[in-house]
């Protein structure tokens, strides 16, 4: 059979779909959650809700719901757990859905519920009451309950506090009405069931699901109402409850619970029945396609056949995939969740923007079409709307390599578990570098012919020629990719499976890579050369389809050489917007060029390396493959053939006519070729088009139009001042204007309201009407916060009286007994802000209630920096932003979790969890370094997504971008409050810097020898800097003064993952967490002593000191946990309400710590940046200082 035919075998195959039974998944249940608008169950077991129907539900009388942790709605209020668990019916009227002893205290279960009468939810509710009663009318709901029980477990005692091994329920129950029916929807997703049974007493007994009135009262006594059990005692009728349905959708189940007038008793649906998987032509009784690693590949309906391996000689046509339609069933966009990796998976259904425009990439637009919506990626940004990255930002791959492959003939398999797979792509130029960990010398040299096991990310971000696009301009980072390599001529195969997972909150692409199968030996020493080559890339609907012949020569140690080859067979799935008609134009082959291969295995340090440079183009696009098609299409192939074998003249002249072959510069020839306000750039057989400043390509990739203007980042928006209004930029070239709170009109003008009316302070206090707020503050005599004064004394004066009260007169006035301590109050009445003892000499700072702040404390001879609290409390009013909630007094935890900024008050050393809140809410933004400056009361955080530092006040204001320009990665972040500088780490630029508060006087301190910084913390009175690098081949721990002169490696031996630093002034330990080790370690810098102080920590990330307690955030727990430090055990523990990554975290304190350094003065005589050192300060010049006068000074003084 030649290729011709098989070529039409494979198009035929793939226009046949195949039949599949679907099973309701997790992503597929109604909308829940904080999206959805659901409240929120409180936490805990047989916790109950009185939900107020404001519609009513015909369930026998019930008026009213009670929505309870343990998997079931009550309409009274619930008994006794006793007299229920493992018994059904209960006594009073419930819907069960899963009815067992749930918890929820953990903080990992959820319940959530709401009232909704949203077209969607009624037209998904609609479709699966129709389905499951298939002979009656149609019913339209107008009007349902949604409650769902998320990730619930046993109640039970846990050792530990993350729940990480705990078996866990996720069901859901919906209850849709219309006048005169109402219906019970229960969902049951696949794998939502992992425990049928739970605690009661000494023993366990199973749940249950069902319907029950409950008792009613007759003339004498009271009865068991009518009921209808949906389980048994038997745990398999729970289990069946994901598998089977009467609905017709497995793990869908719909009753009708209540008629109006009549109603006997619940009615189950009709549809009990499933269709008949369908099974590959020929394939045994059995069956199993998604372990059979060989077989065909199942997507959407399509089935892909490859066309046996044929060696080379014949001549391969390039067949087009037709495109095929494809209507999804589900009108909305799914979301599934992936526990182990925080990244969402999208698919895309029926719906509009209007709800489902956060659905799209924070760098795209959402555009509504006749069927559907899609996201399109915005001028400046490429992918496909999902998933969008700036054009020519460097990307980054990380993931996990599985599975087992024999080398050769060996028996043995050698094991790949969880080997880390890192990759970087400079994607201006298209050159990509792949690299996998922990390689033994066993299978490294094997390894080395395939360099496509990365080559995907080299696809995903080509260099693209004009008018064709990468993988991930098309389908973005969430895709499928199966490959096969079949070995030649021993036959050996090896499957590759790799599962991308989309863009994290890193910008890093993560992806899950299997291999199973055999290898041919490459032996020991050996390495090898692998020739430029091409590769067809085939395009359809959600599906993708290559292959290709390589060549690879082997340099044996012995001197010779060896010239082998394999097949490179593949497929790519994906989920595509089809309600744009625009995206089936795509072209439906393209070629990647591949080229400049170079693979190497590193034996000392276990490593393979590959590099390549990739470029997407035309079929047609090289030199000889325009030659062979030209001479195709003429007839003249045979002819050239003749001649090459008749011919060794003839083969001459045709190689020499191939190398006298020179580049065209189609920029020259054709000086519009890319259009108005376009640059033509030419490369080596192509040319790029490329737009000027200020102009973009319009969505056709052609035409070069005006880029639109963010007005309000770019400032020449027309609202009013940022103190008074906000600007909102709404796409493209618009944006909106709003008055902050406390000021009223148009955006535009805003003018301030005057919060001063009567009543609004004590009658005793006068309000002060400031702009955007107001103040009170008591009159002469009377003393409180201004909304409540009293006469008389003050705390401090009736502290301080009480004391003079029992001491004796002497010539100059009342002298303590020697060793008393006295307060000393200001002339309003309040302690001042500095107390000293004047027996002793020492002297403390204090709070406004006259308690010594922690840490403050110095010996005779030095006083503390302590900063004037005033009189009274401060102002209470509205702040000048709604999501900045000012910090009241006292020290605080401040932590970063993804797009905020949160706060636990600390209470000596305990976390005061009731009081958490959020400092700053930062939608779309990943924020992972946080730093406290104590003297401003300014918070300053790193973000990742558009690269930058910025900082706001913790009390209230707007977040103001430090520095948004010539950053990367900006990570770790630390202040130095004495000198009025910052510094960070930008783990993609890898470097260190330093500059002013304001963002002014950037400096490079630190450039070599970085691979991935991440924390940096500052010690000011003594002048050093510690910062970590979690390079993975060498991790450590380094120092240096603030000038970044007199560097050192602290530690560099058993390290793993150094994520977090933390220095304690008042101990001079320096402190780190380790992810990779999972220990928390601490040293003294000046004497190397370092100690353990806990083992069997998760995932560190953040870390700070505050006295004993060292407090960390742990990304397996999503919590901040305190540790004892002299104890070396864990003393606390807390979890965020949203339960996500946390990062950084920095200790506020109330009161900055002792200490001084040359620079807090006068700016230590410098005429620009002031470096502390050990030993005096280093006067230095910013990077950019040009001209402006600047002295620079090597320290001292």
């Amino acid at each position: 059979m030649g290729w011709q035919e098989r070529g039409w075998l494979v198009c035929a195959s793939i226009l046949g779909f195949v039949a599949s039974v679907h099973t309701v998944t997790r992503g597929e249940l109604f909308a829940f959650g904080p999206s959805a608008r659901d409240q929120l169950l409180e936490p805990g077991n047989d916790q109950t809700h009185r939900l107020e129907l404001q519609k009513p539900v015909l369930f026998y009388d019930a008026f009213q719901f009670q929505i309870n942790t343990n998997g079931f709605v009550a309409t009274t209020e619930p008994t006794s757990e006793s007299t229920y668990l493992g018994k059904m019916p209960p006594k009073f009227g419930m819907i069960a859905a899963l009815q067992g002893d749930l918890d929820t205290s953990d903080g990992v279960g959820r319940v959530f519920f709401r009232q909704d009468s949203s077209p969607e939810v009624l037209r998904r509710a609609a479709e699966h009451i129709n389905r499951a009663f298939p002979e009656d009318d149609e019913v339209d709901p107008t009007h349902a309950v949604v409650i769902t029980w998320v990730d619930v477990a046993t109640k039970e005692s846990q050792s530990r506090g993350d729940g990480v091994n705990k078996k866990r329920n996720t069901f859901q129950l919906v209850i849709a009405s219309l006048e005169t029916a109402s219906y019970a929807i229960l969902l049951y997703a696949r794998g939502g069931i992992q425990f049928t049974s739970t605690p009661a007493g000494d023993s366990n007994v199973v749940i249950h699901a069902g319907f029950s009135k409950g008792y009613v009262q007759g003339f004498l006594f009271s009865s068991q109402g009518p009921y209808y059990r949906t389980t048994t005692d038997d745990e398999a009728s729970l289990r069946a409850l994901a598998e089977e349905t009467n609905s017709g959708l497995r793990g869908v189940w719909v009753y009708e619970i209540g008629t109006s007038p009549y109603f006997t008793n619940v009615a189950p649906g009709e549809v009990t029945d499933l269709p008949t998987e369908a099974t590959p032509h020929g394939a045994p009784h059995g069956y199993d396609d998604g372990t059979n690693a060989r077989g065909p590949v199942y997507t959407d309906g399509q089935k892909v056949e490859y066309p046996p391996y044929e060696p080379e000689g014949g001549q391969i046509q390039v067949h087009p995939v037709q495109y095929q339609p494809h209507q999804p069933s589900n009108p909305e966009v799914v979301v599934v969740d992936d526990t182990d990796i925080n990244v969402d998976v999208f698919s895309y259904n029926l719906g509009t923007c209007a709800n489902n425009r956060n659905k799209c990439s924070q760098f795209a637009d959402c555009k509504d079409y006749s069927s559907g919506y899609c996201c399109h990626c915005r001028p400046g940004f490429y992918g496909n709307g999902i998933q969008c990255v700036a054009e020519g930002k460097p990307q980054r791959m990380n993931g996990k390599v599985h599975g087992k492959v024999h080398v050769g003939n060996s028996p043995s398999p050698v094991e790949f578990s969880s080997n880390d797979l890192h990759s970087y792509v400079v994607v201006n130029d298209g050159r990509s570098y792949v690299a996998i960990s922990d390689i033994p010398y066993t299978i490294g040299p094997s390894l080395q012919p395939l360099s496509a096991l990365g080559g995907v990310i080299g696809w995903a971000f080509a260099l693209e020629q004009p008018g064709f696009k990468n993988g991930f301009s098309i389908i973005g980072g969430e895709f499928t990719r199966q490959a096969e390599v079949t070995f030649m001529p021993g036959n050996e195969k090896l499957t590759i499976r790799q599962e991308f997972k989309g863009i994290d909150e890193h910008d890093h692409l993560v992806v899950s890579t299997t291999l199973e199968g055999r290898v041919p030996e490459v032996p020991r020493g050996a390495t090898v050369q692998i020739d430029p080559y091409s590769e067809i890339y085939q395009y359809s609907n959600n599906l993708i389809t290559s292959s290709s012949t390589r060549d690879y020569v082997v340099s044996l140690p012995d001197g010779s050489t060896e010239t082998r080859t394999y097949q490179w067979r593949q497929t790519i799935t994906f989920q595509s917007c089809q309600h744009d008609l625009s995206s089936r134009d795509m072209k439906p082959t393209q070629m990647l060029s591949v080229d400049q291969v170079f693979v190497m295995y590193d034996a000392n340090n276990e490593l393979i390396r590959f590099a390549m440079s990739n470029k997407i183009g035309d079929i047609n696009g090289e030199v000889m493959e325009i030659i062979l098609v030209f001479l195709f299409w003429s007839g003249l192939t045979s002819f050239l053939e003749f001649f090459l074998m008749k011919s060794h003249n003839t083969l001459l002249a045709y190689d020499n006519c191939l190398l006298s072959l020179s580049d065209i510069d189609e920029c020259r020839e054709d000086p519009q070729i890319c259009g108005f306000h376009a640059i033509c750039n030419n490369q080596p057989g192509t040319f790029r088009c490329e737009c000027e400043d200020g102009y973009h390509f319009d969505s056709d990739g052609q035409t070069s139009v005006d880029r639109p203007v963010d007005a309000c980042e770019e400032g020449t928006h027309t609202c009013d001042i940022p103190e008074r209004a906000q600007c909102s930029y709404t796409g493209g070239s618009s944006y909106i204007c709003s008055c902050l709170p406390g000021f009223i009109g148009d955006g535009r003008i805003c003018q301030d309201i005057d919060e001063c009316q009567p009543g609004r302070c004590h009658q005793d206090a006068v309000c002060y009407n400031t702009q955007g707020s107001f103040t009170c503050q008591c009159r002469s005599g009377y003393y409180g916060d201004g909304f409540y004064c009293s006469p008389g004394k003050t705390q401090c004066e009736i502290h301080r009286d009480s004391l003079l009260a029992a001491t004796e007169f002497g010539p100059r006035g009342p002298r303590p007994p020697v060793g008393q301590y006295i307060p000393t109050c200001d002339e309003n009445g309040a302690y001042e802000p500095m107390q000293c003892h004047g027996s002793t000499g020492h002297c403390w700072c204090v709070d406004r209630n006259g308690q010594e702040i922690p840490g403050t404390r110095s010996g005779p001879g030095s006083r503390p920096m302590c900063f004037d609290h005033g009189g009274v409390q401060p102002p209470v009013g509205p702040t000048p932003r709604p999501d900045v909630h000012p910090l009241p007094p006292g020290t605080h935890l401040l932590f970063a979790q993804s797009g905020r900024i949160e706060h636990v008050p600390l209470e000596g050393y305990d976390m005061k969890k009731d009081d958490a809140k959020p400092v700053l809410h930062l939608p779309e933004k990943v924020i992972i370094g946080v730093a406290y400056d104590c003297v401003e009361k300014m918070v300053y955080w790193t973000e990742i997504t558009s690269p930058s530092i910025s900082k706001a006040s913790i009390q209230g204001g707007e977040p103001v971008a430090v520095i948004r320009s010539d950053l990367d990665s900006p990570e770790g972040i630390a202040i130095d409050h004495l000198g009025r500088t910052m510094f960070w780490t930008d783990s993609v630029k890898d470097r260190i810097e330093v500059a002013s508060l304001d963002g002014s006087q950037r400096r490079v301190i630190i450039d070599s020898d970085l691979v991935n910084p991440r924390a940096i913390i500052t010690d000011p009175p003594n002048g050093n800097l510690y910062w970590s690098d979690w390079n993975r081949d060498a991790p450590k721990i380094e120092t240096s003064y603030m000038d970044g002169s007199n560097r050192r490696v602290l530690v560099n031996d058993d390290l793993g993952l150094p994520n977090g630093l933390a220095y304690d002034s008042q101990s001079s330990l320096l402190c780190w967490a380790d992810a990779g080790t999972h220990k928390m370690e601490c040293m003294h810098p000046a004497r190397g002593d370092r100690r353990k102080v806990m083992e069997g920590i998760q995932y560190p990330f953040g870390i700070t000191s505050f006295g004993k307690n060292i407090y960390y955030t742990d990304w397996r727990r999503d919590a901040v946990v305190a540790v004892d430090r002299h104890a070396g055990r864990e003393s606390d523990e807390f979890q965020p309400q949203k339960r996500t990554k946390l990062y950084g975290i920095t200790t506020a304190y109330s009161q900055c710590p002792s200490g001084q350094n040359y620079c807090a003065v006068n700016n230590g005589g410098c005429t620009h940046l002031c470096l502390a050192t050990p030993t005096g300060r280093s006067c230095k010049c910013p990077d950019n200082a040009v001209g402006v006068g600047c002295v620079e000074r090597d320290s001292g003084y």
